[in-house]
């Protein structure tokens, strides 16, 4: 078994902050699905829906596909007709995709935002920041859980803050935390 890392999150809170824990939520979270995040999530009425795009990072990137990263993500990213999102968990994965994949993305998710849609995300600070392979689960409210990737994903090109506030069209950054490894902790929220 994979050694799991504790991170502490300041930005994390304010995803749950106006959320019951007798009030259903529906979450979007990109990566594979982690215990502790699904023990976390007990204490909510939810639906989550896991994506583990970073598997998907390989074919986006195959020179030899036959079709675009964006036919490729709109055929991975589909959801039950009527679901909303509360919260969308990204994590790092902006930092793998580039301007296209994400408009792609975000195209693909967009009728799933509501107003009130809350998101998290990692950045860089500086753009020569060193890739960090994690997988992120949430042990407690403030309390990220960090495993190594078992395969480093493909494609790792960041964007800076202000590339990236404007790759994400239908979000605006609400508040952003410089962690001591040079990444940057990002608090979401949908823009329709």
């Amino acid at each position: 078994m994979q050694k799991r890392f504790e991170q502490h999150s300041k930005l994390l809170p304010f995803l749950f902050k106006h959320i019951d824990e007798g009030e259903l939520v529906t979450v979007f979270h990109v990566g594979p699905a982690q215990p502790e995040t699904v023990n976390f999530f007990s204490n909510y009425r939810c639906k989550l829906y896991f994506m583990d795009l970073f598997s998907t990072l390989p074919t986006l990137y195959d020179e030899d596909s036959t079709s675009s990263p964006e036919q490729q993500l709109e055929q991975v990213i589909t959801f039950p007709p009527g679901t909303r999102f509360d919260v969308c968990l990204f994590w790092d994965l902006f930092n793998y995709l580039n301007s296209d994949a994400i408009g792609a993305l975000l195209t693909a998710i967009r009728p799933h935002l509501t107003a009130s849609t809350v998101a998290h995300a990692f950045s860089v600070h500086n753009l020569r920041t060193a890739q960090n392979a994690q997988v992120y689960g949430i042990q407690q409210l403030d309390i990220l859980s960090l495993r190594p990737r078992c395969a480093v994903p493909e494609g790792y090109a960041p964007h800076s803050q202000n590339q990236l506030k404007q790759l994400l069209h239908c979000f605006k950054l609400q508040r952003s935390v410089l962690l001591a490894d040079s990444r940057l902790e990002l608090l979401l929220q949908a823009r329709l």
